[in-house]
């Protein structure tokens, strides 16, 4: 299973880009965009800056990598885009396109959206059964074995 991760965060890091730009068109239109679309955007930023944390920073800047710290983070990541998704597809709901640009556009970044959902509800799972699992299995031992108790 553990295999698998860091080829989950290369395809989150696709999607999410893909993500970015699907809702930078979505939203270069207005002036001030919706705020689902805004947080959607957020969303993919979000996701890049986490994955580059989650993904990049255990293999070269090891001294400010925490494993909860990034659990916690891919859990947040999770919500968002579950939370995001649901808001947009709820926002635009079920348009026929017909060959419109920028509503078939909304409809890939709600798909997207679902699919980095997925991507980080994996991740979440994998780094959670993981920690867990190396959870309380630390063992300090000494050379010269447990000190008795100085009343005995």
């Amino acid at each position: 299973m553990l295999a698998f991760v860091p080829i989950a965060h290369l395809v989150a890091a696709v999607f999410a880009v893909i993500e970015l730009g699907l809702m930078a068109y979505v939203v270069s239109p207005w002036s001030s965009a919706p705020s689902v679309e805004a947080f959607m955007l957020f969303n993919a930023v979000w996701s890049l800056l986490v994955l580059a944390y989650v993904g990049l920073t255990p293999l070269y800047a090891t001294r400010i990598f925490h494993r909860l710290a990034s659990l916690a983070l891919e859990w947040i990541t999770m919500i968002f885009w579950f939370a995001g998704s649901i808001a947009l597809a709820a926002y635009w709901g079920a348009p026929s396109c017909h060959g419109n640009t920028y509503c078939g556009s909304i409809e890939a970044a709600i798909a997207f959206g679902f699919f980095l959902w997925l991507l980080f509800l994996f991740l979440v799972v994998v780094d959670t059964m993981e920690a867990l699992r190396s959870r309380g299995h630390a063992t300090h031992t000494t050379a010269h074995g447990p000190k008795p108790y100085v009343g005995a």
